[in-house]
């Protein structure tokens, strides 16, 4: 165990004691919401990002154990494990490392080298790695027998047992995987008679750049190309160099064969290492762009997920649309569908009757809000509404994946009845109300927040982007008393099948009037209540603590608070006055730990706050309709949509999005765009250039 520990604090700099701590409280069972929120006293205040890392680490740990323990078995086996072999194999922590020993006892298919050696020419070949004889000829001769014929095989086979044995080494291979990391440089060309169809890879048709400094939306766009066909990749160090390397290391000072040796070691190398190592490095190279490409999503996720609830309001949505015309629903405060209808903004008739339609369905439905679908004609539609409807907060929706789940088979359960196009707007509207709610029931990839989603791992992705689901759900907290399964499910310690139970109950008994009321739920244990309490609301309900972040575990100690303070629990909360008084008493904070007790005075100074921000209103120039209305220096609004690496796409208002390069986000060097900007942001920003023919609007932020 110590070995792992030690492992896992060099690989994340974090210290032993708070690995060991969280290792175990996953071992308890602990979620990685759980542990991050209510443990901090245990880890020192690691977040969930910090605790995902070390289980990532303790996993590859394990894994790389079990192999370890499979390749001292098959050596052992051969007769051929010693001491120095097997220490070395046991502290080894490198993946690659560890193949690289093991390769020299794989068993391998027939090569150039295995006819060698059965052909007897080994000691021939011991005979010229030792390079004490230089006629080597004369020895050769003795080797001409049997399976061989002549001088030039036994020296042309013992040379090929020589190049497997230098392919086999270890520290040559470590050494060439060195010289890669450090000097391999990236070359494209294009694919013979593919120019036509790689247009869009143009940049790339003769392309080089040193491997260790080319930016990872490159490398994946580079990658996908050659997956394609459309682009030819190589990915080396500099091969005269190389072998240069190679001849210092193999040829010794005063060796009287080194010519034939050259030959051998050029052989080696191009024939047996290059190629392996080559294949190994880009794999590298696409995992590293990879992590970033799932990073990059599972941010940008996060910040989608968090965006502003406008709450529980009576809301119009409308999905616009023009030859169908606009789907147009009134959803109530729950969300739940209340009115449906289909308008159209044509001719100036229809035009006329829909807006005495919208008008008076704001005032039958108390409509206190409108949202606005931005897809086809969703600008246009926007501007109507809010040129018509001026006392009427109107939003313009982000509808990615909308038409994803208006055919899903949640949306056929919640809606059986009605068409796709009102599930749609349904899904807008809700998204109005709860962002986060409505869009967990969504495939995160079908957001349309990513890069690359389609050419990493699919599931690293996968679980990349359930953590952050799971996160942000936590993070905010759910209503016990109105989530559905799709939500509940990411609750800490519950899952689909509790989700499911949670919800039948409440149908069959009616809202929860209290958290312990959870432990009446079937197949609801105490493990799983102590994993999901803490993140369930119940708001109005019988203990005012029940709508906060505290959990049940620590009721015991706001009641000693209250009766040390002489006050009730109810008029604890929200009291500021109260809360600076009970955060001087350090007995208990030393008691239950300083996380803790800040976390329970910041919940009854503010129980049940939401961490996201406010809802803002987009602020569009009703003058700039389309491409042709910008001008290079003009100053226009914006509203960051999606954020990749190289980054930033944002709506300006119009069908095109403009494009905010990372290296026009600040007057300062920045090595992300995620340090100055956020999904949802509202911009200020200068156009910097258009190019109407190929529909790009280059922006910026600098001043």
């Amino acid at each position: 165990m110590s070995q792992k520990l030690t492992f896992i604090e060099l690989q994340t700099g974090i210290p032993i004691k708070i690995i060991k701590s969280v290792l175990q409280l996953k071992e308890e069972g602990g979620s990685i919401a759980f542990i991050a929120r209510y443990r901090k006293d245990q880890t020192n205040n690691l977040d969930e990002l910090g605790i995902i890392k070390i289980i990532e680490k303790s996993e590859f740990f394990d894994e790389l154990a079990k192999r370890k323990l499979f390749i001292l078995e098959t050596i052992k086996e051969q007769g051929k494990l010693n001491s120095d072999l097997q220490n070395k194999i046991e502290l080894c922590f490198d993946k690659d490392i560890l193949e690289d020993l093991y390769l020299p006892f794989k068993q391998k298919k027939k090569t150039r080298a295995s006819q060698a050696f059965e052909k007897g020419l080994e000691p021939l070949a011991k005979i010229i790695l030792a390079q004490r004889d230089q006629n080597i000829e004369e020895i050769a001769r003795r080797f001409v027998k049997n399976k061989v014929s002549t001088i030039k095989e036994a020296i042309t086979g013992a040379s090929d047992i020589v190049a497997q044995w230098i392919s086999d080494d270890a520290d040559t291979r470590n050494m060439l995987r060195g010289r890669f990391e450090q000097h391999a440089i990236i070359e494209t060309k294009l694919s013979k008679g593919k120019a036509d169809e790689a247009e869009k890879y143009n940049d790339y048709f003769k392309y080089s750049e040193k491997a260790n400094s080319a930016a990872t939306h490159r490398i994946m766009a580079i990658f996908r190309a050659e997956k394609e066909g459309l682009l030819t990749l190589s990915v080396l160090p500099d091969e005269n160099k190389t072998l240069e390397a190679l001849d210092r290391k193999w040829i010794r000072r005063n060796s009287m064969c080194p010519a034939i040796l050259e030959d051998i070691i050029s052989d080696s190398y191009k024939r047996l290492l290059r190629p392996s190592l080559e294949n190994e490095f880009k794999q590298k190279l696409f995992e590293k762009a990879e992590t970033d490409a799932i990073q990059v999503f599972a941010n940008n996720l996060n910040q989608l997920l968090l965006s502003a609830p406008l709450g529980n309001k009576r809301i119009l949505a409308i999905d616009p649309g023009i030859r169908s015309g606009c789907k147009t629903v009134c959803l109530d405060e729950a969300g739940n569908l209340i009115y449906h209808s289909i308008l159209f903004f044509n001719s100036n008739s229809e035009k006329q009757k829909s807006i005495s339609e919208l008008s008076a369905l704001l005032k039958t439905q108390k409509i206190e809000a409108i949202a606005i679908g931005n897809g086809t004609a969703g600008r246009e539609t926007y501007d109507l509404i809010r040129r018509e409807f001026k006392d009427t907060p109107s939003f313009l929706i982000n509808e990615d994946g909308a038409s994803i789940y208006s055919v899903s088979e949640l949306a056929r359960k919640e809606f059986p009845n009605y068409d796709v196009t009102v599930k749609g707007a349904v899904s807008i509207g809700r998204r109005l109300i709860d962002p986060l709610a409505e869009l967990v029931k969504i495939d995160a990839k079908s957001i349309g927040v990513g890069q690359y989603q389609h050419d990493v791992n699919q599931t690293k992705l996968k679980k990349a982007l359930i953590d952050t689901v799971e996160i942000c759900v936590n993070k905010v907290g759910v209503n016990i008393n109105t989530a559905g399964e799709e939500l509940l499910k990411h609750v800490s310690g519950l899952g689909e099948v509790l989700a499911k139970n949670i919800v039948e109950y409440r149908n069959k008994n009616g809202e929860f009037k209290d958290r312990n009321a959870l432990k009446k739920v079937p197949r609801l244990g105490e493990k799983a209540f102590e994993q999901c309490a803490g993140f369930l609301r119940i708001r109005d309900g019988e203990n005012k603590l029940d709508n906060s972040a505290v959990h049940p575990e620590q009721y015991k100690t706001v009641e000693k608070m209250a009766k040390l303070t002489r006050i009730s629990i109810p008029d604890m909360i929200g009291k500021k006055s109260v809360i600076d008084s009970i955060r001087k008493l350090d007995h208990i904070r030393e008691e239950i730990g300083h996380y803790t007790f800040d976390d329970i005075l910041l919940e009854l100074e503010k129980p049940g706050l939401d961490p996201r921000e406010s809802i803002q209103s987009e602020q569009f120039d009703s003058a700039i309709q389309s491409i042709h209305d910008l001008k290079v220096g003009m100053l226009i609004n914006g509203i960051i949509i999606n954020i990749t690496n190289f980054g930033a796409f944002v709506d300006i208002g119009i069908k095109e999005n403009g494009l905010l390069h990372v290296s026009e986000m600040s007057d300062k060097f920045i090595q992300s765009p995620h340090e100055v900007i956020k999904l949802n942001q509202h911009l200020k920003l200068k156009v910097k250039d258009i190019d109407a023919e190929r529909k790009r609007i280059s922006l910026s932020l600098k001043s």
